[in-house]
């Protein structure tokens, strides 16, 4: 905890707002399909680029970042940073979007989802986020109706994957919390991965997209390896009639959250803020 209010300090974020941050464990006894032993996430030797990247996730948490006091919009949006399911660039695509999110008056949940390589838990700890969130949103004065999620590389397969199967029951109930619908509000996939599984490179068949899939916002580029993901995943939402939004520039690359000196990476918050006041109505 300690090492991460010197990291927010570092990056100019406001230290109160980090003061009121919290943690909440999502499952309070076994966690569903794990094997190991809880313990809290440990953090990789590989420190490159200023990204603190975490692993062995066995038991799963939201860090909770509320909306300054007078600024609230009564909007909550979990944040799933990415790492290929290996890993999570905390900080990177998790705590300094909170950040971000917070000056906006939106409520942000940084997800520490179960890696490495534990898809089928990930899309469980996101099902049961969404849900949490809306359990407890009278904490944060949020409208339980308006919890939406977002994610970066991999946690942009995750978004998706949660968008599109929250109707598939993936664990056993454990609480009242999980009667709750696991549909997020509205998505948001920026430089997805993964999304274009399918043969000749079309949709991945996992992802089930219909006219009842949540508005997406979606941003990648063309010299992105992962870039065609946005693209399928746009096409497959236009078809399905579902309202999506997508921004595919020319350069940026991937993996590089909102930190100046990327064209891309400068792009994209403005645009998605505007997105937010529509979708997230």
């Amino acid at each position: 905890m300690k090492q991460i209010g010197i990291l927010l300090m570092m990056l100019g974020v406001n230290t109160a707002i980090f003061a009121q941050q919290r943690t909440i464990h999502l499952w309070p006894a076994a966690v569903p399909g794990e094997t190991a032993a809880k313990q809290a996430a440990k953090t990789t030797a590989d420190g490159s680029n200023n990204v603190t990247r975490l692993t062995d996730v066995t038991d799963p948490i939201l860090e909770v970042f509320p909306a300054p006091a007078g600024n609230s919009n009564g909007v909550g949006v979990i944040i799933c940073p990415g790492g290929g399911y290996s890993i999570l660039a905390i900080n990177l695509e998790g705590y300094e979007v909170a950040a971000w999110l917070n000056k906006l008056g939106y409520t942000a949940f940084v997800l520490q989802y179960r890696v490495p390589k534990k898809e089928a838990g990930a899309l469980q700890d996101a099902q049961r986020a969404i849900r949490l969130v809306r359990s407890r949103a009278a904490e944060w004065n949020l409208q339980p109706e308006k919890v939406g999620i977002m994610g970066f590389s991999a946690g942009g397969s995750l978004t998706a994957r949660a968008a599109t199967l929250y109707n598939v029951n993936t664990y056993t109930p454990v609480d009242k919390a999980d009667s709750l619908p696991a549909r997020p509000a509205f998505g948001a996939l920026i430089y997805p991965a993964y999304l274009d599984k399918g043969e000749n490179r079309t949709l991945t068949p996992e992802l089930k997209v219909n006219s009842a899939t949540p508005p997406l916002f979606l941003f990648a580029t063309a010299d992105d390896p992962y870039g065609n993901s946005a693209l399928v995943m746009a096409g497959a939402l236009r078809d399905a009639k579902v309202p999506v939004e997508l921004h595919f520039y020319a350069n940026g690359g991937h993996g590089y959250g909102l930190r100046n000196g990327n064209t891309a990476g400068e792009a994209w918050p403005a645009l998605m803020e505007k997105w937010l006041k529509t979708a997230a109505k």
